[in-house]
C-alpha cells in the first residue's frame, strides 16, 4: 500500500500537472507565481490535511516546479530523467472511490482494507480532497469488499483499466513526474488519472492506449 506524500511539493506538483490549463501556461511562462499560489493555497492545504501553509512556501515550490519542468523539456525524450527508470504493468485494473472526507471517510477506508485482506495484495491507496482512491486488480472479492463497505461511501469506478507504476531513482523523483506528463502529451496518449506517491508515480488507461504509453515510457528509460 502507498499513500500520497504529505508535502507542499507534492501537493502543487499534483494540482499543477493535473490541471492542462494551469500547466500549459505555466509551461510558457504566462502565469504570476504569486497569484497562482493564491489561487491553490486552499487545495494545498486539503491535501496536507487542513493545515495552513505559507504562501510564500507555495510560491518556491511552484517556481521549483516549473524550473524542473524546463528543464525535462530541454532533454530528449530518451534523457536522463527517466533513465533507468522502472515500469511495471498490470492490466484488469479497477478503480475504487470511498466519498467523503474527515474520521467518516477514513472509517470506511479502514472497513475496506480490513474486507480487502486475504482479497487482493497488489493495490494503491491515495488521499484526494474530500475522497479517497484505491486502484486494484478486478477480482470479484475485491468488488464483494467494496459492496459491503457500511455507509455506503464506496463505489466502483472505472474498470478494464491499465496501470504503470513508474519508479525512478530518489535524486529525479521531483523532476520525474512534470517529465512523464509531458512525454505521454508529446506522444499523444491519453491517460486516465496519474497520481504521485513518494516512491513512485501510478498513471492508469484505457487499454487501447497502455501499449503506446508503455513503448514511450521503456524507451525513455532505455534512453533511446
Amino acid at each position: 500500500m502507498r499513500g500520497a506524500a504529505p508535502s507542499v511539493p507534492a501537493a502543487v506538483r499534483e494540482i499543477v500537472t493535473g490541471n492542462r490549463p494551469i500547466r500549459d501556461c505555466l509551461r510558457m511562462g504566462l502565469i504570476n507565481y504569486t497569484a497562482l499560489a493564491a489561487r491553490i493555497r486552499p487545495d494545498v492545504e486539503v491535501r496536507l490535511g487542513g493545515h495552513p501553509v505559507p504562501l510564500n512556501t507555495i510560491v518556491v515550490a511552484i517556481k521549483r516546479h516549473a524550473d524542473s519542468t524546463r528543464g525535462a523539456e530541454a532533454e530528449a525524450p530518451g534523457g536522463p530523467v527517466l533513465k533507468d527508470a522502472r515500469i511495471a504493468l498490470t492490466d484488469g485494473v479497477v478503480e475504487v472511490r470511498v466519498e467523503g472526507g474527515g474520521a467518516r471517510g477514513r472509517r470506511s477506508v479502514a472497513d475496506l482494507l480490513e474486507r480487502f485482506s486475504g482479497v487482493a495484495e497488489d493495490f494503491d491507496l491515495f488521499g484526494l480532497p474530500g475522497s479517497f482512491r484505491l486502484l486494484t486488480e478486478d477480482l470479484e472479492g475485491a468488488r464483494r469488499a467494496v459492496r459491503s463497505i457500511p455507509h455506503g461511501q464506496g463505489t466502483l469506478g472505472a474498470a478494464g483499466l491499465v496501470r504503470l507504476r513508474i519508479t525512478v531513482p530518489a535524486e529525479r523523483r521531483t523532476e520525474a513526474g512534470p517529465h512523464v506528463v509531458e512525454l505521454l502529451h508529446g506522444s499523444g496518449v491519453e491517460f486516465v488519472d496519474a497520481y504521485f506517491s513518494r516512491d513512485d508515480m501510478v498513471i492508469t488507461f484505457e487499454r487501447e492506449h497502455a501499449a503506446r504509453a508503455y513503448d514511450a515510457l521503456r524507451s525513455a528509460a532505455a534512453g533511446r
